[in-house]
């Protein structure tokens, strides 16, 4: 059974860093697809990261965290994990880890933030920036 499970959440003032990581187990990250998402009350569900984890994938941002967040792997660890630095409050939302466990080929590239190309989730972790 695959389970996802974000770890990392918490609270911060604005300009602050978190660093969110991701364990994944019953599936093997290596050379899949996968992604971060947020999602902040009354909002819809935004992607945030995404990258092909082969160890030299190019990863994709959304442009409101470009700069500032880091996306990154330790396929040994099975542990993707998202960096998070100067934080706004703007930035407060449930965060989710999201994986596609399809082959490859069925991913397409070009919507890496549509949430329906995952097809396992973590329950989310809480990020809190105050002003």
């Amino acid at each position: 059974q695959v389970q996802l499970v974000e770890l990392g959440g918490g609270s911060v003032q604005a300009g602050g860093s978190l660093r969110l990581s991701c364990g994944a187990s019953g599936f093997t990250l290596s050379r899949h697809w996968m992604g971060w998402f947020r999602q902040a009350p009354g909002k819809e569900r935004e992607g945030v990261a995404s990258v092909f984890t082969d160890g030299g994938g190019v990863p994709y941002y959304a442009d409101s965290v470009k700069g500032r967040f880091t996306i990154s792997q330790d396929n040994a660890k099975n542990t993707p994990s998202l960096q998070l630095n100067s934080l706004k409050p703007e930035d407060t939302a449930m965060y989710y880890c999201a994986a596609d466990a399809r082959p490859p080929s069925r991913f397409t590239v070009g919507r890496q933030f549509s949430p329906e190309q995952y097809n396992y989730w973590g329950q989310g972790t809480q990020v809190t920036v105050s002003s």
